[in-house]
């Protein structure tokens, strides 16, 4: 059974993907973070959603995630 979660991950693009966990393709591929974040919440309100950081500081890098 998969995760009740989402994962917004920016793209070499420079667009913003959201992901299911494990999945291959993204569900979506939005111009914006904001857009991305907000579609992920229309696609599972009761989804905890993910957002890769996409900068560096010094409490974290952009391996880490953080919440909308």
């Amino acid at each position: 059974m998969a995760k009740n979660e989402l994962y917004i991950e920016r793209r070499e693009e420079g667009d913003y993907a959201v992901r299911k966990p494990g999945s291959e393709r993204a569900s979506a591929i939005l111009p914006t973070q904001a857009k991305a974040i907000k579609h992920a919440r229309k696609m599972n309100p009761d989804a905890a959603v993910h957002v890769e950081r996409v900068r560096d500081t010094n409490v974290g890098g952009r391996d880490k995630w953080r919440k909308p």
